[in-house]
């Protein structure tokens, strides 16, 4: 996945319940590296990531199926 120009990798969610399907509006994207330097993403690119609610429910989605 691109994000700010750049791939990143190893995305790890949280908060997905099934009792929620199919909207798993509580899930989020709590971890990620940087494909090209192996750096974690910091807080702030983490909220970044997390305020686009469509990509986070594509990676559920992704992540379920």
């Amino acid at each position: 996945m691109i994000f700010k120009d750049r791939e990143i990798e190893d995305i790890m969610l949280d908060g997905v319940d099934h009792n929620d399907a199919p909207d798993y509006c509580d899930a989020f994207i709590y971890g990620a590296t940087w494909s090209d330097s192996g750096e974690e993403l910091n807080d702030k690119e983490l909220d970044e990531l997390n305020n686009d609610s469509d990509l986070v429910y594509e990676l559920v989605v992704e992540s379920l199926y």
